[in-house]
């Protein structure tokens, strides 16, 4: 037996004891379905740079370029699948729900999965806005047209300029979500999977959690910043450790 299988083993163990468990999801989940992580050599698209187009002043020069990045990022993840990932994380919700999934990722595939009881800290793609947020129209809609008819797409209700409900660079987060992400933060067990650790307030989740006595673990295939201060580090993909665990757990 392998060092990661008997880690596995000890970390099923604790589930099955009836602990308490978050799973913070991060681009790395949603990479073996093919979704681009737009950071580093995948965060170029027609020259430019993720961090220079998800902003409210990229958004405000030029929104025919921004809504271009976005149609193009929607189309590529409508070709995508969920994996197994978020598959065991579906099914583990749907029968234990002291299971609380944050999730890093705006793609969607967690809800394709059937997972809908999930905290989205930086919003979805697949939901509008008003850009200039007026009275008469909803916080946010929801659009699964691909291609949207329209670059950039209207508001229905003044009929200005929609934007992604998603959070761009340099806007803090909803404080209702990031309530909701503190409070799941209060486990037993507290699981970042795929994440960079670099991405604040997201990356500060951990940290919290083992300070509150939490037993902390890493899956992630790379070196993260959380990596020596983590109870359990699995340098494995998210989709092998998950389904290993389902595994693990459906047999006891």
């Amino acid at each position: 037996m392998g060092e990661i299988d008997r880690a596995l083993e000890g970390l099923a163990r604790r589930i099955g004891a009836g602990a308490t468990v978050t799973v913070l999801t991060g681009a790395g989940v949603s990479a073996a379905s093919g979704v681009p992580t737009f950071r580093g050599a995948d965060g170029l698209w027609r020259q430019h740079r993720a961090e220079d187009l998800a902003t409210p002043d990229a958004f405000a020069r030029n929104p025919q370029l921004v809504w271009a990045w976005y149609a193009w990022r929607r189309e590529r993840i409508a070709a995508c699948q969920p994996n197994r990932t978020h598959q065991v994380l579906a099914a583990w919700k749907a029968r234990d729900h002291t299971l609380s999934v944050v999730t890093q990722n705006v793609d969607g595939l967690h809800e394709r999965a059937g997972l809908a009881d999930l905290v989205r800290l930086h919003g979805s793609i697949w939901h509008l806005r008003c850009w200039a947020s007026c009275p008469t129209s909803p916080v946010r809609w929801r659009d699964d047209r691909v291609p949207l008819p329209e670059i950039p797409p209207h508001c229905p209700h003044c009929h200005g300029l929609a934007r992604p409900d998603v959070v761009w660079f340099g806007e803090p987060l909803d404080p209702a979500v990031l309530d909701a992400a503190s409070r799941a933060a209060a486990s037993d067990i507290f699981v970042s999977a795929g994440t960079s650790s670099l991405v604040y307030p997201a990356a500060s989740f951990l940290p919290v959690a083992r300070a509150r006595g939490a037993y902390t673990v890493e899956v992630n295939i790379d070196d993260t910043p959380a990596s020596d201060t983590v109870d359990l580090v699995l340098r494995e993909r998210a989709e092998v450790v998950f389904d290993r665990l389902e595994q693990l757990l459906g047999a006891r």
